[in-house]
């Protein structure tokens, strides 16, 4: 007989909040993963809320301010990792975009739209998520899964938060990567974070964190290779100078790569219609592309609600 009353497939950002919505409401998680949090793409994220690439559902924007609003609140609360950071887009003037209204301070000022958003570094979040977890009783198990059924012999129900592997393990064709190459350079005072949509080089995301500011980016579909590139590097930090000329000479710290765990139709969330065999519900939560992080708690709170009383 299961001694756990859910499983957790996954220990990026979507699995952890996931298991711990669960945990908190007085289930009995197991969560069981290929790759501890360190090693999955969470942890290479810009990790700033923002609902890129993401169409405007009226889910998707639920989703995106329930998440906003909970990590408005671990701001506050001092959560390691997490704070609120002014931002600048610089845009062609257009109506105000569809997430605005889940933005409390946002302002249209032509082609700058100004707002305050959640920013996350995520080393130290993705711990302190699996600390909370622990502190709950729930300890990630390491183990590389041939199929859902095998989750299933832990629990009735099953959470898949697998990510890029849910093209695998799920057989959807729909789920393919997105490489992003992300540059990291010293801070030396940098305080707002910056975008600009419509650069003519490419993506510009300037994000500046406690000791360092990312750099970005890129959004390469169906690219695998993670090694390092240093052209593609040079270009970024050229164009990030570009918009943002205060990083001019700011010394390079690295160079990072992950993949984007994009799904054609947007992300997978809600209970799977069939059964996994022996009869255990499937709850899927993935797909959701560069918007991880912005999508998270949002979705987390979905997985909740389809999980039951």
């Amino acid at each position: 007989m299961p001694i756990f009353d859910v499983v957790v497939v996954g220990a990026g950002v979507i699995g952890l909040t996931s298991a711990l919505r669960l945990q908190e409401a007085g289930a009995q998680v197991a969560l069981v993963a290929a790759d501890p949090p360190a090693e999955t793409v969470s942890a290479v994220a810009a990790a700033v809320w923002y609902p890129t690439r993401t169409d405007p559902d009226p889910r998707v924007l639920a989703w995106a301010g329930e998440t906003y609003d909970e990590l408005a609140r671990q701001a506050a609360a001092g959560v390691p990792g997490v704070a609120m950071r002014p931002t600048r887009m610089i845009v062609r003037p257009s109506d105000d975009p569809w997430w605005s209204r889940v933005v409390p301070d946002y302002e249209d000022h032509g082609r700058e739209w100004r707002f305050s958003v959640p920013t996350v570094e995520m080393v130290p979040y993705l711990e302190w998520l699996l600390a909370r977890l622990a502190d709950g009783g729930t300890v990630l198990e390491r183990r590389r899964l041939r199929g859902l059924a095998e989750a299933a012999e832990l629990a009735p129900v099953v959470v898949n938060a697998t990510g890029l592997a849910a093209g695998e393990l799920c057989a959807d064709p729909a789920v393919f990567p997105a490489r992003g190459r992300i540059v990291l350079v010293a801070n030396r005072g940098i305080e707002t974070s910056v975008r600009a949509e419509h650069h003519a080089d490419g993506m510009v995301y300037v994000h500046p964190r406690s000791r360092d500011v990312v750099l970005g980016g890129t959004f390469e579909p169906g690219e695998w290779d993670t090694g390092p590139d240093p052209q593609a590097a040079r270009a970024i930090v050229a164009r990030c100078v570009d918009v943002v000329p205060e990083l001019a000479g700011a010394p390079v710290l690295g160079e990072r790569a992950g993949l984007r765990p994009v799904r054609r139709g947007g992300a997978r969330v809600g209970e799977d219609p069939e059964r996994l065999p022996g009869g255990a519900r499937l709850i899927h939560n993935y797909g959701h592309g560069g918007a991880g992080v912005t999508l998270s708690w949002g979705c987390a709170a979905s997985v909740l609600v389809d999980f039951g009383p």
